[in-house]
């Protein structure tokens, strides 16, 4: 089979990172793949490439995957990054292609899903409405309220001893250009960001936050994009009463949405708890793969 592998540009970096972008296509001009590598800007993450690679399924086995992941495999190396990561759902067929050619697995992803119309609202109320003495719950749509814009921004250190087994993530360096980029990529996606956070009353601080994405029309499922509490306030349950508070919100505010899905590291025993504290059920699991240049 004769194909043809043409650099594109991508004209639009963020504020943390920029990308290449590759088109597989046969003589005839229709594309068989492509392939996507996003080269991570931000300090602590200078080192790092993601990628993204997919064939039609009908063209697969005929060498066009391979030379995608060589094209921007060497397109790595010319930035000068240490290390590349992808991921794949398990069993899949991208699972299979990325552990033959030299990706080692360094993290297990649980993906669930809380069917809404499932759930007890009684019991929701009661999660919700439990006292946490000490801390409140706030909430906002879109980019952060400049009264805790710089507290929410530091939160996000909150994330960094994350389980991430294996993987070479690095360090995500959060600012306040960060979290109002991030905010603002999610609305020009035509989607609806939600955060709920738990702000302890001693001094005002952001000690823990829940982000949830909603498609624009309001229907189909929502996705948390991430919930963590800073390690001196975990142990409360804030967790656990942020992620109910963001549901309970989910279910008010967008009656025709059907559902909640989230994703969690399979090491990350405290917040698979909460998980299932909260109804959500296993749908499958993923496998991120990295590739040491």
């Amino acid at each position: 089979m004769s194909f043809h592998i043409t650099p594109l540009a991508d004209p639009g970096p963020s504020v943390s990172s920029r990308r290449l972008a590759w088109l597989a296509s046969g003589d005839d001009g229709i594309p068989l793949g492509s392939a996507f590598l996003r080269l991570f800007t931000k300090q602590g993450q200078e080192h790092l490439a993601e990628l993204e690679l997919a064939v039609h399924g009908a063209e697969r086995r005929q060498g066009v995957g391979t030379r995608l992941l060589e094209a921007a495999v060497d397109a790595a190396k010319a930035e000068r990054r240490r290390s590349v990561i992808a991921q794949a759902e398990q069993g899949s067929p991208a699972d299979l292609f990325l552990a033959a050619r030299g990706f080692r697995q360094v993290l297990t992803l649980v993906h669930a899903r809380l069917p809404l119309a499932d759930l007890d609202p009684a019991a929701l109320d009661a999660m919700v409405e439990l006292p946490h003495p000490g801390y409140r719950l706030t909430e906002w749509e879109g980019t952060v309220p400049p009264q805790l814009a710089r507290s929410f921004a530091d939160s996000r250190r909150a994330m960094d001893d994350m389980p991430m087994d294996g993987t070479d993530f690095g360090t995500v360096v959060w600012d306040l250009d960060r979290v109002v980029a991030a905010a603002e990529a999610v609305a020009r996606r035509g989607e609806l960001l939600h955060t709920v956070a738990a702000v302890d009353e001693a001094d005002g601080s952001v000690a823990g936050f829940s982000e949830l994405v909603f498609p624009g029309d309001g229907s189909g499922d929502g996705q948390h994009y991430g919930t963590a509490v800073l390690p001196g306030h975990r142990g409360r349950g804030l967790a656990r009463w942020m992620k109910a508070a963001a549901i309970r919100h989910a279910r008010e505010r967008h009656p025709e949405l059907a559902g909640l899905r989230t994703d969690t590291a399979d090491g990350n025993a405290p917040m698979r708890a909460v998980n299932d504290a909260l109804g959500y059920v296993p749908t499958h699991t993923a496998v991120e793969y990295q590739l040491d240049l």
